[in-house]
C-alpha cells in the first residue's frame, strides 16, 4: 500500500518540482488540463502517457475533448489521496506532453 503525502509535501513539491506548471492540488488529487494544437496532438499524448502509466502500473483519471486533456491522479490503494506515484506519473506525463503543452 502507497503512503499519502500531506498537503505539505504536495505543495512543496509542486512549488519546487521543476516540470510540474500548471498542476494544482484539489480535493485529494493532483489535476491539469492539457491544451493541443489538434485532437490528433492530443491523441498522441494519451498514447504517449498511457505507456508511461502502464509502465509504472498507475493509471490516471482522465477525458479528452477535441485538443483538451484533462487530468486527474490519485493514488487508490492510498485511500485515493496523492503519493509518490501520482508525482512520478505527473512528471512523465509532462514529459510526454512536449513543451508548450
Amino acid at each position: 500500500m502507497s503512503k499519502p503525502l500531506t498537503k505539505a509535501e504536495i505543495e512543496l513539491a509542486l512549488e519546487l518540482g521543476a516540470g510540474l506548471t500548471g498542476w494544482i492540488h484539489r480535493a485529494d488529487a493532483l489535476e491539469k488540463t492539457y491544451r493541443f494544437p489538434s485532437f490528433k496532438d492530443a491523441m498522441g499524448f494519451m498514447v504517449r502517457a498511457g505507456f508511461e502509466a502502464e509502465a509504472l502500473n498507475h493509471h490516471p483519471e482522465w477525458s479528452n475533448v477535441y485538443n483538451r486533456v484533462s487530468v486527474r491522479l490519485t493514488t487508490h490503494d492510498a485511500g485515493n489521496k496523492v503519493t509518490a506515484k501520482d508525482l512520478e506519473l505527473a512528471h512523465r506525463m509532462e514529459a510526454a506532453a512536449g513543451p508548450g503543452a
